[in-house]
Parts: C-alpha cells; sequence; structure tokens
C-alpha cells in the first residue's frame, strides 16, 4: 500500500490512526497541501478532487475519502474491528464519525479557510471566530451525546477504540490548535485523553510525522 499523506490533514489524520490501529506501515507520499502540491498534474491524476489522503492499493486500486479507506481497511483487515458487530452498534459509531466528519469539519478545512481570507477578505480574527463557532456547535450536540448515551464507554462507543474515535481525536487536536475552548466538553475531553493512552493514536499525531513543521 502506498499512503498520500499530509501531516496536518484532518482527514489524513484518521487514515494514519486506523493503519497504526490495524499494525500496517504502507508506504508514503506526502502532499503539502499549503504549497499546492495537491494541484499538481500527477496528483489529480490519481485523485481528481486534489484532497488527501489517497491511498493506492496492493492490487493497484485507489481509494480515497478517509470514512471510506478506514472502512475498506477495517473489511480487508478485520482485526481489530473499528465497527461494533451488532447493528445498532455500527450505526451509532457511523452517525458519530459523520458528525464530525461530515458536518463539522468541512466547514473549517484549508479550502474553506483560504476562500474566507483569500477571497472574501475576512481577517485572521473573523476566520478563527469562523472555526471556533462551528466546532462549538458541533461538539455541543456531540457532548450532550457521549454525555448521555449509555453506549459510551472509556471511547466513543465501548471500550475499545472505534471509527467515532478515529474521527474525534483529530477534530479536538484542530480545535485545540485554533484555541477553542474545550471546558465545556469533559467528556469530549475524557475520550480524547484515553486515546491519547493508545501508542496507534500517539503515533499518528501530526507533530510526529516526517513532514511536519
Amino acid at each position: 500500500m502506498k499512503l498520500f499523506d499530509y501531516f496536518r490533514s484532518s482527514a489524513a489524520y484518521r487514515v494514519r490512526i486506523a493503519l497504526a490501529l490495524k499494525g500496517l506501515a504502507p508506504e508514503r507520499t506526502f502532499v503539502h497541501l499549503r504549497h499546492g502540491a495537491q494541484r499538481a498534474g500527477d496528483y489529480l491524476a490519481l485523485n481528481p478532487q486534489g484532497l488527501v489522503p489517497a491511498l493506492v492499493a496492493d492490487d493497484g486500486a485507489v481509494l480515497t475519502q478517509s470514512l471510506a479507506i478506514v472502512e475498506w481497511l477495517d473489511e480487508t483487515h478485520p482485526q481489530p474491528p473499528l465497527l461494533p458487530s451488532d447493528a445498532d452498534g455500527r450505526a451509532r459509531v457511523r452517525s458519530i464519525a459523520q458528525a464530525i466528519a461530515c458536518d463539522i469539519h468541512p466547514l473549517n478545512n484549508l479550502r474553506v479557510l483560504n476562500y474566507l481570507t483569500g477571497t472574501l477578505g475576512v481577517s485572521e480574527a473573523q476566520r478563527d471566530g469562523w472555526y471556533r463557532y462551528w466546532v462549538d456547535l458541533g461538539f455541543e450536540a456531540l457532548e450532550r451525546r457521549l454525555a448521555g448515551e449509555r453506549a459510551t464507554g472509556r471511547f466513543c462507543h465501548g471500550d475499545a477504540p472505534t471509527l467515532a474515535d478515529v474521527c474525534l481525536v483529530p477534530q479536538v487536536a484542530n480545535a485545540r490548535r485554533f484555541a477553542v475552548d474545550l471546558a465545556p466538553y469533559p467528556t469530549i475531553v475524557r475520550i480524547d485523553a484515553a486515546c491519547a493512552g493508545v501508542p496507534a493514536f500517539a503515533a499518528a499525531a501530526p507533530m510526529r510525522q516526517p513532514d511536519a513543521e
């Protein structure tokens, strides 16, 4: 396998966590988003969206979109499982993951932030306020859910990491980078701390990657 990666990409971070949990160490190629490497012709031929991550499987199949890649990894390397064995549990884990990856993250990724400042001309303070607003809105709902549902355990679902935790940890890391106040979200902070104690999560952290700046 070959992973096209960028240390600060939340989506790539998710895939790095999943790979580490599965004990997989693919070849790595780094796509520097701030230098525009994602718009190079050879990379667009691989992934027409010009986003990371992309994963090239051993059979040559090109996989894109982090949630699809993580579920593919779970199907092709089933241990340890990242989705529960029961349908209700799988639906819950997927819904938590999608609340983060589809509702919170897209409003705050690099393309959006660059558009706010570069095209709309908002100030950095306004940009950061935009970021914090959408993270707070998503985290308020997620905190209520995780704190109130019996299926929450040491991790988002039970006592082993799942796809939900794979999505939560990168979003918390980004929230900290943008100085979001996490005090109102004690359950999220507790789960993030539990994940930090798992070697696979620690190994996937942005500042531990070879391309970190």
